[in-house]
């Protein structure tokens, strides 16, 4: 009698051409990962020869009953690591039947801002730091923590080891090699300064590969996490009081900054981004007030400023780029729950497309 794990784990080339593609979108609250499953007759590494599906975006929150059908369109493919063979995860976006993007598809116009010949020439690269927060299942409380208590200060958790001061390794290097796996661009993993927090940096990416390989990284970690029967929290502020919140900081050069001189574009750029400040903001994550009180290692977030190896600024730029006088600078403003394709695109078009 076959056990629940060698069925889970069967090879389906040894027996058959034909593969699983799992597709993967968004749903209407903008973070709610949603996916399914179709079969195909045999392996595809390229996304426009994958055919078109479609979904009820009633039960998403996405579309009317009375017209629910919403369409998804392919758009990258990545390895799968739970089925693994030639099976694939698929991530998708989302539009009418008559083709028009739905409202909760933000990749659509991130798309449109990275092929601009400007933006396109300028290639640009981004390294995202997630943040994020694992929860015991039933209380939904930090993953180590003391049922409704609190375990000692900040101080020994981030980069900590011991099983004192690190709870969930086994999930997060887990996900760690998932990633590589799939083929993600992930750069690598750390503890944060809440007990319970976790970070990992996808990229360099560049242009619009930054926001697919976040976006699958989180739903590879989403699956992980329902494996171990854990709870991810991608909340900014999970806790409040003396505890750090978690962000999404992305780093970000062009062309131009990695180039000699690129320091004097860094700055221009940085007064960019000073100008549209409550722009971008407002488009930043959602509860991202409640972490950026200009304490525990934030900006304030009405307030904009930048220096060389602040962690309390709202950018940062790194001591390697002010002596090599080129290179990237940190936006520490945007929110663990924000969405990638927003973000990266709105810095890119900020930079890069605004000449004022």
């Amino acid at each position: 009698m076959s056990l629940l794990s060698d069925l889970i784990n069967l090879n389906l080339s040894d027996h058959t051409n034909k593969i699983i593609a799992e597709y993967i979108w968004i749903g209407g609250s903008g973070m709610d990962l949603r996916s399914k499953a179709r079969t195909l007759p045999g392996p595809v590494t390229d996304p426009s020869k994958l055919p078109k599906w479609n979904y009820d975006g009633s039960s998403t929150g996405q579309a009317p009953g009375e017209d629910s059908e919403v369409i998804l369109y392919p758009q990258a493919i990545f390895r799968d690591p739970f089925r693994r063979g030639n099976n694939i995860l698929v991530m998708c976006d989302a539009y009418t039947p008559a083709g028009e993007p739905i409202p909760t598809n933000k990749r659509y116009n991130a798309a449109k801002i990275f092929s601009n010949p400007e933006v396109a020439k300028e290639e640009p690269w981004y390294g995202i730091e997630q943040e994020y927060t694992l929860l015991q299942k039933d209380v939904k409380w930090p993953l180590g923590w003391p049922t409704g208590g609190y375990p000692g200060p900040q101080g020994p958790y981030y980069c900590g080891i011991g099983a004192d001061k690190a709870f969930g390794r086994d999930i997060v290097d887990s996900h760690y090699k998932a990633c590589l796996y799939a083929g993600i661009n992930i750069s690598g993993i750390n503890g944060e300064v809440m007990p319970g927090q976790w970070e990992f940096q996808v990229g360099p990416a560049v242009g619009i590969s930054a926001g697919d390989e976040l976006w699958v990284a989180r739903y590879i970690l989403e699956r992980i996490t329902e494996i171990a029967g854990v709870v991810v929290s991608f909340d900014p502020k999970p806790i409040q009081g003396d505890w750090n919140g978690a962000g999404a900081h992305t780093n970000y050069s062009t062309k131009s900054m990695r180039n000699d001189g690129g320091y004097e574009i860094i700055k221009k750029a940085i007064a960019k981004l000073q100008v549209r400040h409550k722009e971008h903001i407002a488009a930043y994550g959602e509860g991202n007030e409640r972490r950026l009180t200009g304490k525990h290692e934030t900006a304030d977030i009405n307030t904009f400023k930048w220096g060389v190896a602040d962690r309390g600024a709202s950018v940062r730029v790194g001591r390697d780029t002010e002596k090599d006088g080129k290179g990237y600078f940190e936006d520490r403003r945007p929110a663990s729950n924000m969405d990638p394709y927003v973000v990266t695109s709105m810095i890119a078009e900020t930079t890069i497309l605004n000449k004022d």
